[in-house]
C-alpha cells in the first residue's frame, strides 16, 4: 500500500494556544484519513500582529511550548510530522529569529530542522504590501533532505518556491518528496502560485506536498490558501482552495521511478 501525506490548511491567529488547538483537530482529521506523513503551514502557531511578536515567543532548539506539541502529536499518533516554521532563537542576537521548519519522526523525536533560505522582503505597489522579513529572520544557508519511511524529503518553505536552484540541490541529494509549507499572499499567490508548485514538482520529476495559509488574519493580512499536493508529472492530486482543512494524496515512489526511467529529463541536464 503506498503511504499517504496531508497537507494542512489554516488561518492561524495571534493567539498561540488557539492555533495549536486548530492544529490538533486538523492533525487528527489527517490521521483519520489515513495519513502518516503531514505538512503544518508557515507561521501555523502565530500569525503575529507585528514582525516582533514571533522575536518574543522565540524558542530554544529542542525546547518550548510549539516544538513540546509537535513532538506530543507525532508521537501520540505515531506519524511524521513537518513543523510548518516556527521561530528558533539564535545565539547572541535579541532581535532576530531563524524560520525553522523541524521534522518530527512517528517516535517523537526531532530528526531534521531546515531554517527557511530565501526571505520575503517585497513591496507590492499594486496592493500597497510591504514585508521586510530580514528585519527579524535570519536567512538559513543550508538544503535539506531527510529519510523517511516514505521516501526522501526535502524542506522548503514559502518564498523559496521562487528559487529552483535551491530544488535542483536537492536533486542532488536524491530528493523524492519536497514539503513545502506557506503563507503566500493573496496577490502573489493568485498570480503565480499553481504554476510555481507544479514546475518545480515537474522540473525534479518529485512529489511536492504543500500546506498553506489562508483567508484574512486578525493582523489583515489576506493569504492565498490552494493547499495542494502534486504529483511527479505535475497533476493536482488534491487541491483545498479556501479554508482551514486537510488535504491527502498518495505517495507512489514506484511511479516516480518508473517515470524517472522512462522520461530521464533529469539525466540529460548538460549545465
Amino acid at each position: 500500500m503506498n503511504p499517504r501525506v496531508a497537507g494542512i490548511q489554516m488561518t492561524s491567529t495571534s493567539d498561540v494556544k488557539e492555533n495549536l488547538e486548530m492544529a490538533k483537530k486538523l492533525i487528527q482529521q489527517a490521521v483519520d484519513l489515513g495519513a502518516k506523513l503531514i505538512v503544518l503551514p508557515e507561521m501555523f502557531a502565530l500569525m503575529g500582529m507585528g514582525p516582533m511578536d514571533k522575536i518574543n515567543l522565540r524558542e530554544e532548539l529542542g525546547h518550548g511550548l510549539i516544538q513540546d506539541f509537535l513532538q506530543t502529536e507525532a508521537k501520540k499518533h505515531r506519524i511524521w510530522l513537518v513543523g510548518g516554521t516556527i521561530p528558533i532563537a539564535i545565539a547572541k542576537d535579541d532581535s532576530r529569529a531563524r524560520a525553522a521548519c523541524l521534522v518530527f519522526d512517528d517516535q517523537g523525536e526531532c530528526v531534521a530542522r531546515y531554517d527557511k533560505v530565501h526571505l520575503f522582503d517585497v513591496h507590492l505597489r499594486a496592493s500597497q504590501e510591504d514585508y521586510s522579513e530580514s528585519k527579524t529572520i535570519e536567512a538559513g544557508d543550508k538544503v535539506v533532505v531527510v529519510q523517511t519511511p516514505f521516501g526522501r524529503l526535502g524542506l522548503g518553505v514559502c518564498y523559496d518556491i521562487r528559487f529552483p536552484e535551491l530544488f535542483r540541490r536537492m536533486q542532488a541529494q536524491d530528493v523524492e518528496i519536497i514539503a513545502l509549507p506557506t503563507a503566500f499572499t493573496y496577490t502573489t499567490g493568485a498570480a503565480h502560485w499553481d504554476v510555481l508548485i507544479r514546475a518545480r514538482a515537474i522540473e525534479n520529476l518529485a512529489y511536492l506536498v504543500t500546506s498553506c495559509q489562508t483567508g484574512t488574519h486578525t493582523n489583515g493580512r489576506k493569504t492565498y490558501g490552494h493547499t495542494m499536493i502534486v504529483n511527479p508529472w505535475g497533476t493536482v492530486d488534491a487541491l483545498l482552495e479556501e479554508g482551514a482543512g486537510v488535504v491527502v494524496g498518495d505517495i507512489n515512489l514506484e511511479y516516480m521511478r518508473q517515470l524517472r526511467q522512462d522520461f530521464p529529463v533529469l539525466l540529460h541536464r548538460k549545465l
